[in-house]
């Protein structure tokens, strides 16, 4: 079983702390999103102790967190929409040459799963990358069902050939 070749983009690295009784326990945040630039795509979130720590444990993360994703002749199947918290994120299909027009960490998100026109647009109110990013992966997400609808009329129409080869052969 071969690895899969994933390649990641940091999009936030922030210092956050814990006040406890003896004071503050200081540690960096790091937000990557990994994706093999072939309908597989992930972000990962972790802490650590400094800063490549934290980006090591957060690509680990975001390859395990990955989830596959339709590419369409280089976009998207249909509009969609995903909301996380104060995030909205639309994402619409582009013809072919228009290109990806995106912002932030949407733009990353969409440019690793390996999609080269799709419109975007972040509706909602907060500019948190992190959250952002979630939104956009919650509207990817949204493709499971497309996914699963294409499986099964591929296998209709393998069985509706097979039937038709079948009758053909014993006439």
């Amino acid at each position: 079983m071969t690895k899969e070749k994933f390649e990641y983009k940091v999009i936030e690295v922030k210092r956050v702390a814990k006040v406890t009784e003896g004071g503050k326990r200081i540690r960096i945040r790091a937000v990557v999103i990994a994706g093999n630039l072939n309908g597989k795509v992930g972000v990962g979130v972790e802490k650590g102790l400094d800063i490549a720590d934290a980006v090591m444990k957060a690509k680990k993360q975001a390859e395990k967190n990955a989830i596959e994703v339709p590419l369409v002749e280089g976009t998207i199947p249909y509009e969609v929409k995903g909301k996380v918290g104060a995030a909205e994120v639309l994402l619409k299909p582009a013809k072919k040459g228009r290109g990806l027009i995106a912002g932030g960490p949407v733009r990353a998100v969409l440019a690793l799963a390996g999609y080269t026109d799709v419109v975007a647009k972040i509706l909602g109110v907060t500019k948190n990358p992190l959250v952002n990013t979630l939104a956009c992966l919650k509207a990817l997400e949204k493709f499971k069902n497309y996914q699963n609808k294409l499986r099964l009329k591929e296998k209709l129409i393998s069985l509706a050939k097979k039937k038709k080869d079948d009758s053909n052969s014993s006439n």
